[in-house]
């Protein structure tokens, strides 16, 4: 029964990320091409998308542990598939705008925030704690996969539909998994009924939690470094290839892909990599590399750049994926079960709140240094990521099991 599950659960989760990296290639387009966006139109859209980490994550995290998390998933999902597809009504009414592309990314993100916490919640429910690093391994690499595939034919349906009508097929992905999500069983993380505890407290709980926990802290604000980094490079991956590199749609598709490669071969080599230096060891060898690859990313021109934009984003999404699995692992394992929303929620509202933020910055730096100097300067930015595990208790351990903080109670 758990293994149909997982499946069933596995498989939504797929076809909508492939239809999100399809989207992922066609909304940019969609404002470059056809709005014609700025360098900051296009941080606003990437900023957007990411505002509501820092809305509304704290409260998701009670909201999740309250709700039937099969009831939040499908709900999220037919809220993302009616946002999206408004965008190509709109167009084809002519009345599309930046602002309704803004306004799209604001209410897709935040139902990806509910989502998000429910499926991470959702799936130790149904997979044993055994198991969990293999699981977050498979799902870390059929993300890299669609997300491979689906830039690609991202790029393939913008050329040949246009980037407007390419964005029915992300819609399509979010009604597919919703259907097949509302054929899961239930979950609950608390019980129904009986008194409840004020929400402000009960995110205070999970927020302290989180702050002093020796591993699942700095986790976090490294995981908050790599994200500030990201939004950036979110914000002027595309505009980047299309300004600065003249690159035509398909090839624009074919080296966003190259982030998917990175994170397909992260998500292979993930446990081979940790088993041989150590869960936490590993990660301070990942996030030294990771710095290396976002260096290399804006280097080059021409076919030269196509090639520095690919491996840099190839190796900087590999070390990526290293410390995303290890650390959301041991957040899944170690994190006391009642507390396990609320402690994803805190280090969503953290980190991922720094994605929106990165994607201002970097559209108001774009204006007058250029796309190409500020990504070396969000390049630099990186080191964030390994200096905070060097100066933190992860330093003097192997693996972060070492700790010795095992699952307690609240």
């Amino acid at each position: 029964m758990k293994l149909t599950t997982f499946w069933r659960w596995w498989t939504a989760g797929a076809t909508s990320q492939l239809g999100s990296a399809v989207g992922s290639i066609a909304l940019p387009l969609t404002a470059l091409t056809v709005l014609h966006a700025s360098a900051f139109q296009m941080g606003l859209i990437t900023a957007a998308t990411y505002l509501a980490y820092l809305l509304i994550s704290l409260p998701a995290g009670v909201i999740v542990n309250r709700l039937p998390l099969r009831g939040v998933q499908v709900t999220a999902d037919l809220t993302r598939a009616l946002a999206v597809a408004s965008i190509p009504l709109a167009w084809w009414r002519g009345a599309l705008t930046v602002p309704q592309l803004i306004v799209v990314a604001l209410v897709v993100g935040f139902a990806d925030v509910l989502f998000d916490v429910a499926n991470q919640t959702f799936l130790p429910t149904i997979v044993p704690a055994g198991q969990l690093q293999a699981r977050n391994s498979l799902n870390s690499g059929t993300h890299a996969t669609t997300q491979l595939g689906g830039s690609a034919l991202g790029g393939l349906a913008v050329q040949l539909l246009g980037p407007v009508p390419t964005l029915f097929l992300d819609a399509v992905s979010y009604l597919f998994s919703g259907a097949l999500l509302g054929s899961l069983p239930a979950r609950r993380t608390e019980a129904p009924g009986g008194a409840r505890t004020p929400m402000a407290e009960l995110i205070r709980e999970g927020w302290r939690y989180v702050i002093r926990h020796p591993i699942i802290g700095p986790g976090m604000w490294v995981a908050t470094s790599i994200n500030f980094v990201c939004g950036g490079q979110l914000a002027l991956f595309a505009f980047y290839l299309v300004r600065d590199l003249h690159a035509p749609p398909g090839v624009v598709g074919v080296l966003l892909a190259a982030e998917g490669l990175g994170t397909v071969a992260g998500a292979a080599l993930t446990t081979r990599f940790t088993t041989r230096f150590g869960t936490a060891r590993g990660l301070i060898v990942a996030g030294f590399t990771g710095v290396a690859g976002a260096l290399l990313i804006p280097l080059g021109t021409g076919t030269a750049g196509y090639l520095a934009f690919a491996a840099g984003s190839l190796i900087f999404a590999g070390s990526v994926v290293v410390l995303s699995v290890t650390t959301r692992t041991y957040r899944m394992v170690h994190s006391p079960p009642e507390l396990l929303s609320r402690v994803i929620a805190t280090v969503k509202f953290v980190s991922w709140g720094a994605i929106p933020i990165g994607g201002l910055l970097a559209g108001a730096l774009a204006g007058p240094l250029g796309a190409r100097t500020t990504l070396l300067v969000f390049g630099v930015l990186t080191l964030g990521s390994p200096l905070i595990f060097w100066f933190s208790p992860v330093r003097g351990l192997r693996d972060l099991t070492d700790a010795g903080r095992e699952r307690q109670p609240a």
